[in-house]
């Protein structure tokens, strides 16, 4: 019970941070006189799903996530260093080691990208995106990648969770037009330019930039792509959802689309090929919903 009255005191309390530095950044584009930043609508959606997300996992890491993490641990390195400048700097870079994997995942598995399309199905780069997450993420199971290596190797887990807390936290900041280049960090820091091509959805932008706190990653494993050279960046993702507005359909409608595609198709690599396999193999077969008009949206 303690776990859970701490998980939800850190979705308060860190939340009430978001909500002012949204605020903040909604003033600013105002008195800049900068339109075509926030959506009403589409603001509202993101907090919601926000709030209904952040609230779930909190619940979740208290209930389970933590207990399968011990159940794990024992049967590691056991290592549990002892606080220090570098057994703290060698957690923060191993955590977003492991976010980079859990990340690239998501973007190659079907049925990780059918709870992470909530992130990249919006049309706008503000603070608010950053809060367009999705509930199921704890029932997906890709937490595991982000969570249980620290386990294998022996981390502590409030040290692990606090890790963890401390990257998304991060990610945050970057969800941002209003931040330009940052100098020298951007060779080894993700950025708000970094991350702008993330959420891109031409070409150039698809699959790119992953890391969480460091940009390395992407360098070495060959994901990097620089923001100068990635052309005009188009938020949103190719198959945009037929709702974009209403916050549970933004949460399933990936689920949904998966579940309807494996029972057409009787093909159970759906599941586990990229998210454009079932399209390439079998035909657009979400052509209809992506030509949907705006005005007929909810």
């Amino acid at each position: 019970m303690q776990d859970v009255l701490h998980a939800l005191f850190f979705v308060t309390a860190f939340g009430m941070v978001f909500l002012a530095v949204i605020a903040a950044e909604y003033l600013y584009v105002r008195r800049a006189g900068k339109t075509g930043v926030y959506h009403p609508r589409e603001t509202v959606a993101n907090l919601a799903a926000g709030f209904s997300y952040k609230i779930v996992d909190g619940i979740a890491i208290a209930l389970f996530i933590q207990a399968f993490y011990l159940w794990v641990y024992q049967y590691g390195l056991q290592w549990n260093p002892s606080a220090s400048v570098i057994s703290i700097i060698a957690l923060i870079v191993f955590i977003d080691f492991c976010f980079y994997l859990n990340h690239y995942m998501m973007h190659k598995v079907r049925w990780f990208w059918s709870g992470h399309i909530t992130h990249h199905s919006s049309e706008h780069m503000n603070f608010s995106t950053a809060l367009r997450q999705n509930f199921t993420f704890a029932f997906s199971g890709s937490w595991v990648l982000w969570w249980i290596p620290a386990a294998l190797v022996g981390f502590d887990k409030n040290w692990v969770l606090l890790a963890i807390e401390g990257n998304l936290v991060y990610q945050f900041f970057l969800h941002t037009e209003q931040v330009r280049k940052l100098g020298v960090l951007e060779k080894v820091m993700n950025t708000p330019s970094h991350h702008r091509v993330h959420h891109g959805s031409n070409p150039a932008q698809i699959d790119r930039n992953f890391g969480g706190i460091f940009i390395f990653w992407d360098k070495l494993f060959g994901t990097f792509q620089d923001e100068d050279t990635a052309g005009e960046i188009k938020y949103g993702v190719n198959h945009m959802p037929a709702k974009p507005y209403n916050p549970f359909y933004l949460q399933v409608h990936g689920w949904v689309e998966l579940a309807q595609d494996v029972w057409r198709f009787k093909d159970l690599r759906i599941l586990y090929k990229h998210p454009e396999w079932a399209d390439e193999h079998y035909g657009d077969s979400n052509q209809s919903m992506a030509e949907i008009p705006p005005t007929e949206k909810a």
